[in-house]
């Protein structure tokens, strides 16, 4: 698929990080597709910025291992590798599960209620198929405990591996499995509402794996 025709997406504020997330997220909802080659100039006119930001959000989107650069010759956004989507929900899963373990002793009343609205919000979204929706409820439920430990190392890990990741979800999110994902987290909130560390981060492992058959079936048939 090509660039998006719309103009100006990006504002003049935050030009870098606004450039990085549009092209990320193009990646990730699959507008711009594995393989599909990315022009500097198209990339310009589509969020009306200079080639500065784009070319610094491309070099932050190689290290996040969603685009292969050749210097000199093109980049295109990187393939479905499954190797490298094994390791990020490895290192992912565990960041979740330190975030969980840690957030526990502090976890409010407050942020146990908005993990579970969040999780009402994903299980409206699957039932209505929006696959989008589901992934930003996911994201809030998951972001409670990693907001509540305050590890800036947890949320600086994440950030760099989620998005590489989050191109499974969207696979998980899109079928019936992923409507188990609510009673996983309904679990998750009862044992953190009860202290109970080890059971919340077992159980948050087990919401992870979830993503384990989807990467043993679906991507070794792209």
């Amino acid at each position: 698929m090509p660039v998006p025709q719309s103009r100006g997406l990006v504002s003049r504020t935050l030009l870098r990080e606004n450039s990085y997330r549009a092209i990320r997220d193009a990646i990730v909802d699959g507008t711009l597709a594995p393989g599909e080659r990315l022009n500097d100039a198209d990339l310009v006119e589509w969020l009306g910025v200079s080639r500065t930001p784009v070319r610094e959000a491309l070099a932050r989107l190689e290290q996040a291992g969603l685009v292969q650069t050749k210097p000199g010759r093109s980049t295109t956004v990187s393939p479905l590798d499954v190797r490298e989507i094994r390791s990020a929900q490895l290192v992912t899963a565990a960041m979740h599960e330190l975030a969980v373990r840690e957030a526990i002793p502090n976890l409010s009343a407050a942020e146990l209620d908005a993990m579970r609205e969040a999780n009402k919000r994903l299980a409206d979204a699957l039932c209505r198929n929006d696959v989008d929706a589901a992934i930003a409820a996911d994201d809030d439920f998951h972001g409670v405990p990693v907001a509540a430990c305050a590890n800036r190392a947890i949320e600086t890990v994440l950030e760099q591996f989620t998005p590489v990741l989050r191109r499974v979800e969207r696979l998980r999110f899109s079928s019936l499995g992923g409507r188990g994902s609510v009673a996983q987290h309904d679990r998750i909130i009862a044992l953190c509402e009860a202290g109970d560390v080890e059971g919340a981060t077992a159980a948050t492992r087990a919401n992870w794996q979830t993503l384990v058959p989807l990467l043993d079936n679906s991507l070794q048939e792209t």
